[in-house]
């Protein structure tokens, strides 16, 4: 058993490697054609066609760059944070985020779940779990209902916000799956964004770790180049 956690820099290098070299599909040969001269290579990411994801379909050019993730779960590490509070909507939730998880192939023992009472502690736990760098994303999940008080607000937005920060200060994908609604109906017709917020946290990291990968490449080439130079001089 490998002692890397999944999604370091060091595997998704190792994924970029087996990847085929040359694309089989026509629609990849046709993005392949304009890559750039090989001498800029090593600076541009790895090519992928525009698809559909979580948010729908862009009309990218063809004769564009494109860095695009993919919600594969092959090899990757999952956190998912859960809330306790509105328990019977969290559960269906994480019902629905692990169904979606086995369905895009990430095995059990790489997915650890995390309860806390309630959407305030989410941004806390996505923190502490990203910080760890043992997992490629992270899933956050919640159900905040509104009632007769400004109570609502004052959770929903640092909910929002606060697993935003955990993002950002880490460079750890956070996928916001907080059901923010006005009544038990609304929670109960949407707890399939479960999945939605498993597909988008797996999509962004497997576009990080195209331009770890990339970047990866970049400094290799350019070492050896630097040291070639320093043998013919």
């Amino acid at each position: 058993m490998s002692d890397r956690w999944p999604g370091d820099e060091a595997e998704a290098l190792e994924l970029d490697e087996e990847a085929p070299a040359e694309a089989d599909d026509p629609e990849d040969e046709l993005v392949a054609e304009a890559e750039p001269e090989p001498q800029d290579e090593e600076r541009i990411p790895r090519l992928r066609a525009p698809g559909e994801h979580a948010g729908g379909e862009l009309d990218i050019p063809e004769d564009v760059n494109v860095v695009e993730g993919e919600a594969d779960g092959t090899r990757r590490g999952v956190a998912i944070v859960a809330a306790r509070f509105n328990g019977e909507i969290t559960n269906r939730l994480l019902e629905s985020a692990l169904d979606e998880l086995d369905r895009l192939g990430v095995p059990p023992n790489a997915i650890t779940v995390m309860p806390v009472p309630g959407a305030f502690e989410l941004p806390l736990a996505a923190m502490a779990l990203a910080k760890t760098r043992r997992f490629a994303c992270v899933v956050a999940l919640g159900c905040v209902i509104r009632g007769e008080t400004p109570h609502f607000e004052y959770i929903a937005s640092e909910a929002a916000s606060g697993l935003q920060l955990a993002a950002l200060e880490t460079g750890v994908p956070v996928a916001f799956g907080v059901l923010t609604v006005e009544n038990a109906d609304q929670a109960e017709a949407r707890v399939g964004k479960g999945a939605e917020a498993v597909r988008t946290a797996l999509e962004m990291a497997d576009a990080f770790a195209q331009l770890r990968a990339t970047a990866v490449r970049a400094w290799a080439s350019g070492l050896a180049k630097g040291s070639s130079g320093l043998k013919k001089g």
